[in-house]
Order: C-alpha cells, then structure tokens, then sequence
C-alpha cells in the first residue's frame, strides 16, 4: 500500500489539487524519520504497540468530529460515512415513525417480489434469523435491525471491503507470475494480509458500533461524547493490521483538521504559504535521511528515491560520510565507489585502472 501511494504521489506531483495531500505526507515521513533517529541515538525510547495507541486516540477524535454538527467536511466526512454507516450520523431529516413504515413498506416490496437466492442473499437471511429477537434501544436510529444484527452485519460488510481491496492491490504482481508460477495465483485469494485487513476494517466497524449501542443503552441517551469512547476502543483494532504509516498519517491529517478549525473559529493565526514551508522542511529531513543514515529511512520512501533516480542515490561514497558517526555506510558494507586515484588523497580499494 505505501508503494502505491507513493507511485501516485509522483503522478501527481506538479498538481495543485494534490499539493495538500503531499505536504502531510511528506509531513507525516519527515516526523517518522526524526522519530526512528532519536531511537537509534537512544534519546528517544519505543513504546510497544505505540502505533496501535496513536491510532486509537486519532480514531477517537475523528469519530467525536463526525458526530459533531459540521464537525468534519468533505472527503473526511464521506469517508467515515461509508465505513459506520449514516445511522450513526446525529442529524436525521426523518422521524422513527416514518422510517419504521419506510422499512414496512420496503419488505412488502421485497414480499410480492420473488428474487433469485445467492450467497449474499443467503448469507443475509442467516444473520436476520440469527438475530431476528434481538434488542434495539429507543435511540438508535438503525432501524432495519436490531443492535447485535447491526454490529454484525458491519463486520461482514467492512471486512468483505478490506478483503476486495487488498485482493486488489496484489492482482499486478500475481499475474505477472502467471504462466511462471501458477499457483501464485492461489495467493491471490488466500493470502494472510487480506484476512488481516478485513479483520481490521470488519472489527473496527463492528466495536464502534457496539460501544456505541452499549452506551445507549447504559445511559438512556444519544450523545455525541460515546463517540470518543467508541473510537478508542474500535481504535484496538489495528492490532490485526499494524501500520505506523496508517497510524501517522491520520494522525497529521487530524492535526491538519484541527488547525483549520481553529482558524476559522479566530483561535490561531493563518500563515499563508504553510503548506510549501512544511514540505520544503520535510523533504530536507528525508533527503538528509537518505544521504547520511537509510536506515532510519522508510523502506518504501527510499525504494522510491532509487526508483526517481535510477538507482543514483545508492551510489554515494557513504563509507566517507561514517566519520559524522550516523552509520552512513551501514546499508551499504559491500559497495565500493569507482574513484579515480589520480584525484584521491587515500588509493581507494581495488583501484580501477583509467586510460
């Protein structure tokens, strides 16, 4: 996924519509790197599942924002919409008693209609038989189901998106492998990160939903608060899928969402240009990263830079650089430069001779 993001990154470097999207991103890899320098000069000291925290506190205040009143806007709000579901939007244009003979009306609809019987439909009818006398609380605006239906019927639709979309990512290099290797194929299908996406969708989900009923129905009321609540606790759900990248760039983007906020409500100054400022700063960051210590340097990133220079930027004389003490050399033991000794103070190792 971080190969892939970053190959649309460079698609679209040059364009304005983008450029918001690169500054966090560039912000959130600058912000990681310095991280993994101050781990490795043993100033700064990790913390297990440190990703999975973050993103629990980010997942509770995006969730708190989307059930505010023009809390979040946009892509964002959308987003979030289509992972919970409107039902957990605080805002209706309707009343219970309307939806309740909207949903009476749509199953005598669905009665006098006969339909064909396929494994979603078959699937679907398990669940509602499963579920059929469950409880709902007053509050809660699912209506066509009950809270544990609800909560069910979440995970197996979100982990059935995470499993798509991973399947997705993996069909290029499967059938590159085609007619080499067929029963890389297989893989495609049956492949431990699909379930672990789908895991962490579907389980994200269906937490949230189910703190959110629970808390309904504990404290007899609505309120926008529980979201903070669910959105941490669903937040634990990363354990499935752990991913610092994820993790951190949500975070920037919640940073970013706040600052905004804070500008329109006269809180904080705007500073015009920002976004080119923290780009050119992060971009210093990473290409120091890529010069002086790749080790600290995101994989992805740096498979990246090769990729933009041809593979220059890994034949640097870093063995040089090592007198700075930031391990300049330690990726790259085996390499040794083409130097002329005609203009070399030192006679470089296995000298090559020039006509």
């Amino acid at each position: 996924m971080c190969l892939l993001f970053d190959r649309i990154l460079l698609y679209h470097l040059k364009s304005t519509l983008w450029r918001g999207l690169l500054t966090i991103y560039m912000a959130n890899l600058a912000t990681e790197t310095l991280f993994r320098m101050g781990v490795a000069r043993g100033t700064i000291t990790t913390l297990r599942n440190g990703e999975v925290l973050l993103f629990c506190i980010t997942a509770a205040m995006y969730m708190f924002f989307f059930r505010c009143k023009d809390g979040l806007k946009g892509f964002t709000f959308s987003a979030l919409r289509f992972i919970v579901g409107k039902e957990e939007i605080p805002t209706h244009s309707y009343s219970p008693e309307a939806a309740y003979a909207k949903v009476e009306q749509r199953i005598e609809e669905h009665e006098e209609k006969p339909r064909r019987m396929n494994i979603i439909t078959l699937v679907k009818k398990l669940v509602d038989s499963i579920c059929k006398h469950g409880p709902r609380h007053r509050c809660c605006k699912h209506y066509e189901d009950n809270c544990i239906s609800y909560c069910i019927k979440g995970f197996i639709r979100m982990f059935s998106v995470g499993y798509l979309i991973q399947c997705c990512l993996r069909i290029p290099s499967a059938f590159r492998h085609l007619f080499t290797q067929p029963s890389r194929l297989l893989s495609l299908f049956y492949n431990k990160e699909n379930f672990q996406l789908g895991a962490f969708l579907g389980s994200f989900v269906s937490i949230y939903k189910g703190t959110s009923c629970f808390l309904r129905w504990i404290r007899n009321l609505d309120d926008e608060l529980h979201a903070i609540i669910a959105g941490f606790l669903a937040g634990i759900s990363m354990m499935f899928y752990k991913s610092t990248t994820i993790s951190m760039y949500l975070a920037s983007k919640l940073v970013e969402t706040m600052y905004f906020k804070g500008i329109e409500a006269g809180k904080v100054p705007y500073f015009p240009q920002a976004d080119t400022i923290i780009y050119s700063i992060s971009t210093a960051i990473c290409f120091h990263a890529a010069v002086m210590e790749v080790q600290n340097l995101r994989p992805s990133y740096w498979k990246f830079l090769l990729r933009l220079t041809k593979g220059r930027f890994a034949v640097m004389n870093r063995k040089a650089l090592d007198v700075f003490g930031t391990g300049a050399s330690k990726e790259f033991q085996d390499f040794i430069p083409r130097l002329d000794p005609r203009y070399t103070v030192v006679t470089p190792e296995l000298p090559i001779e020039f006509s």
